[in-house]
């Protein structure tokens, strides 16, 4: 098989050996890396190997699904074999052993090994850690794979992909602004350490941590073992549980280019819900009208800034101003959604949804773009603040202002809709409007968002000026209060919807 792979086209086969080039080259460079560990303190060595083998351990689970490759050792090839399920399963492992990233994967855990051997590491230990590492991610993408090869085949797209890989950038953009925002001073920062013992303590890094562990006699050694132990047990029963649904089950067909070609429809779950926020990220991210609206959120927000410098205001405090803006904004965006449908409203109305499928769909769009974007926005604007004392407070702020937005929007929008510029037309020509209802339901969205969220502000003003331990109270008032408001807002603009329905059509043709 690790012949065959090399056969086909020569682009293919090209594309195989540059990938086998950089994943060697990565490999050298790592096991240097951990080499050098050798004259580092314990602490440090600990940090890096548990901090750069999570994520290793995290990429094998998060490769299959991802990626679009066809599963070599999918358990249905071997269906006509006759063989156990048992032998089957544990033959599919060891063939999985012998492939070109556990090879990879094989010569950091032994150069990890030998960093622990510097460090007073017993051989037996280091050992164990190598083995245990390899079994846990040689299982853990067996185990994505079969997954994937079930729920995922006809899935699987480039909207998917798009999604797993803006869901790591949440993940790795402000763990890599914290990171760079500590002060090392020679030593590892308290923060990073205690993240550290506990990512020693979760599947993906106590086989990583193992080793170091026991070599500085530290409490958590046996701990780290046992989870070790347990993630390896857990997921061979997961894989042969796997392997038995595999072969009892008739194989999805092939997806066909009709089936790949619905985008968004074949991402969504199959439900009236799902149909609607398919049908939402297409408008959202195809329409002009909709794609000029958000390019003005961070450019609004990012003007707050001028003013507040010119009058004086240093700039450590400025840093806090444009995420809260932007998510405000974020929330309000929402607000008059049916009116953007024009007349193709009716395909909700006609189909007789119900009307909490109509306003959790439309919200999707908004969310998938407003969470990444305040993940991102909220870590960038507490490091060139510098208290990171006060992410509590900044999380429960756009918390409170986006949900709460959201939760507004979603009656606003059936309870008050506006005449917008027609699909097609240009973003910037507004049609005449006959009365003031579209400022008045702007402004109360907006107001309303401000009022609900007064106490949540009013708590991180106090943690920004006085009490630091006031953040925390603003971050729970501020999740408290976003999500309940999402849901009653969510409820209400349902029951509007639904008895509201000719109306919306009544509007729709009019405008």
């Amino acid at each position: 098989m690790l012949v065959g792979a090399l056969r086909g086209d020569a682009g293919r086969a090209e594309r195989l050996i540059a990938g086998i080039v950089v994943l060697v080259v990565a490999t050298v460079i790592a096991c240097w890396a951990l080499l050098s560990l050798a004259e580092a303190s314990d602490d440090v060595t600990l940090t890096v190997i548990v901090l750069g083998g999570s994520a290793v351990t995290l990429g094998f689970a998060l490769a299959p699904i991802i990626a679009s490759a066809t599963d070599p050792l999918d358990p249905r090839r071997f269906a006509l074999l006759g063989l156990r399920h048992a032998s089957l399963a544990g033959g599919l492992v060891l063939a999985g052993i012998l492939s070109v990233p556990v090879a990879a994967l094989t010569a950091v855990a032994v150069c990890a090994s030998i960093a622990w051997g510097a460090h007073g590491a017993s051989s037996a230990a280091g050992v164990t850690g190598v083995v245990l590492t390899v079994l846990t991610c040689v299982l853990l993408a067996r185990v994505c794979m079969a997954l994937t090869t079930l729920f995922l085949s006809e899935r699987r797209s480039r909207e998917l992909s798009g999604l797993f890989i803006m869901a790591i950038l949440v993940v790795v953009v402000p763990v890599g602004v914290f990171l760079s925002s500590l002060e090392w001073d020679g030593a590892v920062p308290t923060q990073l350490y205690e993240a550290v013992s506990v990512l020693a303590l979760t599947p993906f890094g106590a086989a990583w941590a193992y080793p170091g562990l026991a070599a500085s006699g530290a409490s958590g050694a046996v701990g780290s073992l046992l989870v070790a132990l347990a993630t390896v047990f857990v997921l061979a029963g997961a894989w042969l549980l796997l392997v038995r649904r595999l072969l009892t089950t008739t194989a999805l067909p092939a997806p066909t280019r009709e089936r790949g070609g619905l985008g968004w429809f074949a991402v969504a779950p199959g439900t009236p819900g799902g149909a609607v926020a398919a049908r939402s990220l297409i408008y959202w991210l195809g329409d002009r009208r909709h794609i000029v609206n958000v390019l003005v959120i961070p450019v609004a927000a990012a003007l707050t800034i001028v003013p507040l410098l010119i009058a004086g205001v240093p700039p450590y405090l400025v840093a806090l101003i444009p995420v809260p803006f932007a998510a405000l904004f974020l929330g309000w965006l929402p607000h008059n959604d049916v009116a953007y449908d024009a007349t193709a409203v009716w395909m909700h109305v006609a189909s007789g949804i119900r009307g909490v499928s109509d306003r959790i769909g439309r919200l999707v769009p908004v969310l998938l773009i407003g969470v990444p974007l305040l993940a991102l926005a909220i870590p960038i604007s507490i490091a060139i603040h510098g208290r990171w004392a006060l992410l509590p407070a900044m999380v429960g702020v756009c918390v409170s202002l986006f949900f709460t937005g959201l939760g507004l929007s979603s009656i606003s929008s059936v309870v008050a809709p506006y005449a917008v510029s027609p699909p097609g037309e240009s973003p910037f020509r507004q049609p005449q409007r006959t009365g003031a209802s579209g400022a008045i339901a702007q402004g109360l969205v907006m107001v309303g968002v401000v009022v609900l969220s007064a106490p949540t502000l009013w708590y991180a003003w106090i943690a920004l000026t006085g009490d630091i331990e006031a953040a925390t109270v603003a971050l729970w008032a501020g999740v408290g209060t976003g999500v309940v408001v999402l849901a009653v807002g969510v409820a209400i603009g349902s029951a509007v919807f639904s008895r509201r329905g000719d109306r919306i059509m009544e509007f729709a043709e009019s405008v």
